[in-house]
């Protein structure tokens, strides 16, 4: 019974293990049969993508190539244009030897012809100087002195003559200096203002904002006109919009108020935003941009005339200058004028040149305060020239160019005059627009009523008088003579400031055509 039951187990055993001697056998099978399908879809793959890369790599190549044939191609090019530009030089320079070779060939011939000419003129001067020498001896035989004492002897004379004569003609010029002291001196003032004439600007009281086109306008007045109020309220400047094509009138009396709204006009019309917050923060700006202009026009006053260790503040104050005009004429500019005489003039006299240029520049400061009204202009400007610490001569100058004080330099006197010179100078100070051409008109007229006068032309703001008269009625001493008859009829019969220089001018003229 246990022998069977063994068996039994063995064989059940036997079995089992056959079973799963079978089992894994079918396993492995299907699993060396899937490998080698993965194996096959992996070669697959590979081949397939070792396609793409061998198609990449020679893509890749063939755009090298290109691109280095391209290069080469550069290359070759560079070197054939240069080697051409050697060409092109090379014949260049040719040219130029060969043209040098010609003019050494020309030279040496005119050495040689030059040579033999001046072989020839020394021939002629050896016969010259033999000839002289006869001469002197022939002379010498005559007279009985040598030529030496005969020379000796006529210098001695020349000597006593012309010691004569020099104290003649020193004793009349002297009493000419006596008699004609004032005359000289108003010499040097005239070639004062001659040599330090300027050109001067005169500021109105409107000033014209052009614009590209009338639609414009509307967008400055805004709606129910809030932005020109909004901007006349920052600036304190009237704008007048009106019919008059592109263009707005900007008045008021203050010249740098109406700067500023036109700079704010301008930024604001370019940048396109127009509303009154925009407006009052652009009219800030431009007021801040204003004064740092003005304080780079002083220092680049001070510069150009050679003005050194001014005080800051005075050197606001000269550009504060450029917005400030008095009876017309600006400031800043008359006041370089007078620097520049004032230096003139006292180089001339043998002073400071520096003090005076100083003072000049600043003998109007006074003008520029707003502040203080009741004290005269120069006294204002001596009291700020003290309180910079600038030097009593410049402040007596500055405070005695109208008399206000007594004068205790000799600056002074110069800066008064100088400016009196800048301020009567025609044209630099405004009149009457309507007497001012009736006086220029009455100018030429009266050259016009001499006989013999053809033309007449008032220039330089009436200062000159040019006269053409005819060749065949004046001669050149009638013009002589004219020119000096229409001074003083303009000297005894018009009121003009400052001097009428009268030019008479005659000429003739030979024309003939050729055929």
């Amino acid at each position: 019974m246990d022998i069977n039951l063994i068996l039994i187990v063995a064989a059940a055993l036997v079995g089992i293990g056959l079973g799963a001697l079978i089992t894994f056998m079918v396993i492995k099978k299907a699993n060396v049969t899937k490998a080698d399908g993965i194996l096959k879809v992996a070669e697959a793959e590979a081949d397939v993508i070792k396609k793409t890369k061998m198609l990449q790599a020679k893509e890749k190549f063939d755009q090298l190539k290109l691109e280095h044939d391209k290069f080469i191609n550069e290359k070759n090019m560079a070197v054939q244009q240069s080697e051409n530009r050697m060409k092109q030089k090379e014949q260049s320079l040719a040219q130029k030897l060969e043209g040098a070779q010609r003019k050494d060939v020309e030279l040496d011939a005119l050495r040689q012809n030059l040579t033999h000419q001046l072989e020839l003129v020394n021939a002629k001067q050896t016969e010259v100087d033999k000839f002289h020498k006869r001469q002197v001896e022939q002379l010498e035989t005559l007279s009985g002195l040598k030529a030496e004492e005969a020379k000796a002897q006529l210098v001695e004379s020349l000597k006593a003559e012309a010691r004569t004569d020099a104290m003649s003609h020193i004793k009349d010029i002297v009493e000419e200096a006596k008699i004609n002291a004032n005359k000289e001196a108003k010499k040097v003032v005239i070639q004062t203002i001659q040599r330090v004439a300027t050109e001067h600007a005169i500021e109105n009281s409107v000033s014209v904002f052009h614009i590209e086109s009338d639609e414009v306008k509307g967008r400055i007045i805004g709606r129910e006109g809030r932005n020109i109020r909004a901007l006349e309220a920052a600036t304190g400047i009237e704008i007048i919009v009106d019919d008059t094509p592109e263009a707005i009138i900007l008045s008021g009396f203050d010249p740098v108020r109406r700067e500023i709204a036109r700079l704010a006009l301008h930024q604001l019309v370019t940048d396109g935003r127009i509303h009154p917050a925009r407006i009052e923060e652009v009219v800030e700006k431009v007021k801040k941009q204003i004064e740092d202009e003005i304080v780079e026009i002083g220092k680049r006053t001070t510069i150009d005339l050679g003005i050194h260790g001014l005080h800051p503040e005075l050197i606001r104050m000269v550009g504060r200058m450029k917005y400030r005009s008095s009876y017309g004429q600006n400031l800043l500019q008359h006041s370089r004028e007078v620097a520049n005489l004032c230096a003139t003039m006292a180089a001339e006299l043998g002073l400071n040149v520096k003090v005076a240029k100083r003072a000049g520049l600043l003998h109007d400061i006074g003008k520029v305060p707003d502040d203080q009204p009741e004290v005269p202009h120069a006294i204002l400007g001596m009291q700020l020239a003290e309180k910079y610490k600038e030097k009593p001569e410049v402040c007596n100058a500055i405070g005695a160019h109208h008399d206000e004080i007594e004068m205790t330099t000799l600056i002074s006197p110069i800066v008064q005059v100088c400016d009196a010179i800048s301020g009567a100078r025609p044209g630099a100070r405004r009149e009457v627009v309507e007497q001012y051409i009736k006086r220029l008109k009455d100018l030429e007229a009266l050259a016009l009523s001499y006989p013999g006068v053809d033309k007449t032309y008032a220039i330089q703001a009436g200062r000159e008088l040019r006269v053409l008269v005819s060749s065949d009625k004046v001669t050149d001493k009638d013009a002589e003579a004219l020119s000096f008859d229409i001074s003083q009829r303009i000297q005894t019969e018009m009121t003009y400031p400052g001097q009428v220089k009268v030019t008479v001018i005659r000429e003739t003229r030979a024309v003939n055509y050729a055929k």
